[in-house]
This record gives structure tokens, C-alpha cells and sequence, in this order.
């Protein structure tokens, strides 16, 4: 399908930056929800008002989240508040809507065709780029709060998903003595034959000499009994969305330096994350 236009509405620097690769691309672009930003992108239409952005626009970007709070758009730079309301689902009817995590969004107002909205936060292709853009962020967390080196420490990835199987290479690229936990026996398989150190889940608290504990499983992985044979001064980074796989309260009792990472695309990575925006609306253009 092809589309001349885009309203980008709120978001953070992801979506300034996917704004910027979709005008450099040709593309009319309108911004709004940016409006505590002391400079927009140069060359753009410049800012807007939300029913502006969408009545002149063919297709709308929204942000990924699309909300956080169930009921306003998620837009840190706006001047106020954009209510996700029935006038706000009643201003986008016709347009093609791209967002992160739509079912929010939906449960917002009845009024939303769903046929109309697609999920650029479904698509493999960007959750497997930001996989990338998670793993470097986590090198520089892990880099920040430990107080060795990388190279020669010995690290867990726990989880062997995307972000694990990527975190892992780039850990044993720095020199590192690379573990990795998995459930599956496949996966356990896999991990051997990639070159890192199988470890059985189940068995997480037979060995817990880690310098470094990255988890990216989203359950409770990490409970008091695994953090209480893990050595008191080993770092652990948690990459798993909300609540995470930690026992934070249990890891601050016992002295362990244990850290909550979300987002991290959005922030190690705006540049390269908003291009991976851009890049996969127009894979889904493509195929319509």
C-alpha cells in the first residue's frame, strides 16, 4: 500500500527518530506530543495538534507503549496530557494506525476498528533488532555497576530468548566465561553446542559463584533462595519487563547490587530503535 503521509504522535526520542527516517525517506511528516522539546527535527511540517496530525495524515504513528497508564497516550515531551478517549479513537477513523502493544489501545474506546490498527511491537523482525540495542545496553549497565572487567568474569544469562541468545554472543566476544539457564533440553543443547556452559534452571542454586547475573526471563526467576547463593558482591541485571524476574526486596536485604533495566532501546539506542520503528511499518506496508 502506499501512503504519502505520517502523523507521528507522542512517544519518546524512538519515535523522533523514526519521524526523521520517514521524511528522509520523501515522506510528509506532521509531529505532535512533542511540544517540551526546545528543538524539532529540521525540515519537518513542525508541531501540530493531535486532530491536525490526523487529518492530515494517511497513516498515524503512535508510540510503543502506546499508553502506560490505560488512559492517555504515552507522551513524555507533550505540553498536557492527550486522553485516549472515545473523541481521540473518533479523530483516527480511516487512517491506518501504527502502534506498540495495541491491545491497550483498543480497550480504550469502543469506537476502534481493530483492522486498522497494527502492532509494530508483534513483528519479529524488530523484537529480534532490539534484542541488539537490549544486550549493548545491558554491556554498559553490567560495564557501570561491576566492579571488574568483563573480559575473564563469569556471567549467567538466564533465559535463552532472543535478547539471551544474542547477550550470550556478545558476553563470550568480550571474553567472558559465559553461562547460560534454560528449561528446554534443546535449548540446553543449543547452548552447548554455541560454545557457553548449560545450566538447568531448576539447578540455579547449586552454583552461585557469578560475577555477573544477567536474567531476561519475565517470571520470578531469582527468589531468595537462588540470591542466597549468589555471592554478595556479583552484580544482577534485569532485563525482564515488569515485574521482572528478581526478588529486588530480597536482593536489598542481603547487600546484592541488583538493577531493573526497562526500555533500554529506547534509551541506549533512540537512533537506531526509531529506524527499526520505520523500518518495520514499512515491511507492513509492504505486505498489505
Amino acid at each position: 500500500m502506499h501512503i504519502n503521509s505520517f502523523g507521528v504522535i507522542g512517544g519518546d526520542k524512538r519515535q523522533l527518530s523514526a519521524a526523521r527516517a520517514i521524511y528522509e525517506d520523501g515522506y510528509t511528516v506532521l509531529l505532535s506530543g512533542f511540544d517540551k522539546l526546545e528543538q524539532i527535527l529540521g525540515g519537518m511540517e513542525g508541531l501540530v495538534t493531535p486532530p491536525e496530525a490526523a487529518l492530515c495524515s494517511e497513516a498515524i504513528v503512535l508510540p510503543l507503549p502506546v499508553t502506560k497508564d490505560g488512559k492517555n497516550l504515552n507522551a513524555p515531551f507533550a505540553g498536557e496530557k492527550i486522553p485516549l478517549d472515545d473523541g481521540f479513537a473518533r479523530m483516527m477513523q480511516g487512517k491506518r494506525v501504527y502502534c506498540g502493544m495495541k491491545e491497550r489501545l483498543l480497550k480504550t474506546s469502543k469506537l476502534w476498528n481493530k483492522d486498522m490498527v497494527f502492532d509494530y511491537f508483534d513483528r519479529e523482525e524488530l523484537n529480534v533488532l532490539n534484542a541488539v540495542a537490549t544486550s549493548e545496553g545491558a554491556l554498559e549497565i553490567a560495564m557501570r555497576e561491576y566492579a571488574g572487567t568483563i573480559n575473564g568474569s563469569k556471567c549467567l544469562v538466564v533465559g535463552f530468548g532472543r535478547i539471551g541468545k544474542v547477550l550470550s554472543n556478545m558476553l563470550r566476544g568480550l571474553g567472558a566465561q559465559v553461562y547460560v539457564a534454560a528449561r528446554k533440553k534443546q535449548d540446553l543443547a543449543w547452548i552447548s553446542l554455541l560454545g557457553h556452559e548449560p545450566v538447568a534452571i531448576k539447578a540455579l542454586s547449586d552454583n552461585g559463584a557469578y560475577d555477573i547475573i544477567f536474567n531476561t526471563v519475565p517470571a520470578l526467576i531469582l527468589d531468595s533462595h537462588v540470591l542466597a547463593h549468589i555471592a554478595q558482591e556479583a552484580c544482577v541485571i534485569d532485563l525482564a519487563s515488569t515485574p521482572g524476574g528478581v526478588d529486588f526486596d530480597s536482593a536489598r536485604r542481603m547487600g546484592i547490587n541488583a538493577v531493573h533495566a526497562l526500555s533500554l532501546p529506547g534509551k541506549v539506542a533512540p537512533k537506531t530503535s526509531g529506524e527499526i520503528i520505520k523500518n518495520t511499518i514499512f515491511n507492513m506496508l509492504e505486505e498489505d
